[in-house]
């Protein structure tokens, strides 16, 4: 038996619902076929709603608590053990081309990066450089979202090499001589565009591989649709702002929901409280948006993915055209999602919302992936490094905490785990987040504090009712925090835990038995787990030992950037 390739294709920061096929509006016509030929997961979600971690977890398979790379601003340490790695230990070639984002925009000696400004600007060094990177054997990098001053690498060396001298003219100050804007048209030639570089290097890379003839991992990686929204001609003009449709939206929502939502609000925000390693906090500025603005922002994201998906196309269309595609496992995703002022935020970070936190998922392997199924098992991008390596008949290594989802891909079997865990600690204490999501209900946690959150997202899908301080939901809270304890434990590996506190002592067993779990009293052996009468203090003691091992979770690195 053949051991199958794989082509990983990653936007950047797309909403879920920015398909055409899961959304008629938008027009993604080779997404669509992919989607028609293979699966579509409407129920995926990342395991950190920003850049490095979620792209680490699946580089690692691993939640960010575990590989290391915990916020934006911090690295992934490089000798953590990585799918491409492991592929490569076992005779396949690997390549990335595009964003990486494993590493922040800073550097110490302690924590060199690659991923500098600086450094993307050093040409002669990347000249020379044919080191292996994470398990790439071979890298072709960008650091830049759309105009971004932190244009270099091999994406600015390439257009050096095509002849466009000029290319400073379409970057933001200082790397670049472009004022800098939030959204329009972006005014760079579409050839020299990112997109056209990614796709043209990428099919390059499967030209090699056809003739080495060894398996191989590509991952293109897009930058796009990451804000700043800008986006050449015709794209720019494809989609109409009075065409966009917004989610409505009430301050009062936010009533019930932690304070910096609604800090958030004000004409001049506190946001000193929150600050704690002093760099740059996603999510935390004011958010007072007309309507009007977010359209338009919405309007040209649309473009961007509708352009993006153009040159997805010519990479699937080298793949047929090599004859390579029936035994390529083929998989489109993003890192996390986006806010287009749904619950009145934009873009990411603190928001633990299912338009962050989703993302779209489309797997095909021929003969494997039944063509045009839609599923709503739950998926985690944690879990596609191990469900690759299983497919490419290569043992699973333990530290790897995603489930191997090869039975579900193939259309036979319920998903392998019932819940999807997503982690936010974007700050190393004051904003640290975590949420426990099963196909109804969703809970999040924040470190240190007796607020949080709670969805019935069957009643209430897009999430504008609170439960956490419903007196008649107390049943349901405690339910979801022991099973969010549970998760914790399993994806730990780890067979039971405990918290004691006020005279009461709490157990929590992984094995998802209420009979292993127990409250006492102290010196008491008497099991009062069940007693309806017991039912605040359990509450109590479950949340506070979830925020004790929030608390205590080691930090390996300090925050050395804002991203």
């Amino acid at each position: 038996m053949r051991r199958p390739n794989i082509l990983l294709i990653t936007s950047d920061q797309q909403h879920y619902s920015m398909l055409g096929c899961q959304n008629a509006k938008l027009k993604t016509p080779n997404l669509d076929s992919l989607a028609a030929e293979g699966m579509l997961f409407d129920r995926a979600y990342c395991t950190n709603p920003t850049c490095s971690p979620s792209r680490s977890s699946i580089l690692t398979g691993m939640y960010p608590s575990h590989h290391g790379c915990w916020s934006l601003g911090t690295k992934l340490p490089e000798d953590v053990p990585t799918l491409p790695g492991i592929l490569r230990q076992n005779g396949y070639k690997t390549a990335l081309i595009g964003k990486a984002h494993f590493q922040p925009t800073a550097s110490t000696p302690q924590y060199p990066s690659l991923e500098t400004l600086e450094k993307g600007q050093d040409f002669a060094f990347w000249r020379q450089f044919h080191d292996v990177f994470y398990g790439f054997d071979h890298i072709e990098l960008l650091r830049n979202h759309t105009a971004e001053h932190w244009v270099g690498h091999h994406y600015a060396m390439w257009m050096e090499e095509n002849g466009f001298k000029e290319w400073r003219k379409y970057f933001f100050r200082p790397t670049g001589r472009m004022r800098q804007k939030a959204m329009g048209r972006w005014k760079i030639p579409e050839k020299y565009h990112y997109n056209t570089w990614i796709a043209q290097r990428a099919c390059a890379q499967l030209d090699t591989y056809k003739k080495d003839g060894s398996p191989f991992f590509l991952w293109a990686s897009f930058p796009d649709p990451h804000y700043p929204q800008l986006v050449p001609a015709p794209w720019d003009k494809m989609y109409s702002p009075s065409d966009m449709e917004l989610d409505p939206f009430s301050f009062k929502e936010h009533e019930k929901n932690p304070p910096y939502f609604r800090e958030v609000f004000k004409p001049f925000p506190n946001f000193k409280p929150y600050r704690e390693s002093g760099y740059g906090i996603h999510g935390l500025y004011r958010h007072l948006y007309r309507p009007k603005e977010l359209k338009r922002q919405l309007a040209y994201a649309w473009g961007m993915v509708s352009f993006m998906d153009k040159y997805i196309g010519k990479i699937l269309d080298r793949l047929k055209a090599l004859e390579m595609d029936e035994n390529t496992i083929v998989i489109f995703t993003t890192d996390h999602g986006d806010l287009f002022g749904q619950h009145g935020f934009r873009h990411k970070c603190l928001f633990h919302y299912e338009d962050l936190l989703r993302v779209p998922l489309i797997v095909r392997y021929k003969g494997f992936t039944p063509p045009g199924v839609r599923s709503d098992a739950l998926q985690s991008l944690c879990d596609l490094a191990p469900t690759l390596l299983h497919r490419c008949g290569i043992e699973i290594p333990p530290q790897m905490q995603g489930f191997d989802q090869s039975a579900v891909w193939s259309g036979k079997e319920a998903p392998a785990r019932p819940w999807a865990v997503c982690e936010n600690r974007h700050e190393p204490h004051t904003l640290d987040l975590r949420t426990y999501i099963e196909p109804r209900y969703k809970i999040t946690v924040h470190e240190g504090h007796a607020y949080g959150e709670l969805y019935d997202l069957q009643s209430d899908p897009k999430e504008h009712r609170n439960l956490w301080d419903e007196a008649d939901k107390l049943p349901l809270k405690a339910e979801m925090l022991c099973r969010f304890l549970k998760a914790e434990l399993q994806k730990n590996g780890e067979e039971e835990t405990g918290f004691t506190d006020g005279g009461y002592t709490l157990r929590i067993a992984a094995d998802g038995a209420d009979a292993n779990d127990g409250l006492f009293q102290t010196e008491s052996r008497e099991n009062m787990w069940q007693n309806p009468a017991c039912l605040q203090i359990k509450t109590r003691l479950l949340l506070a030992c979830l925020n004790d091992r929030l608390k205590n979770e080691p930090i390996p690195m300090p925050r050395i950037a804002s991203s």
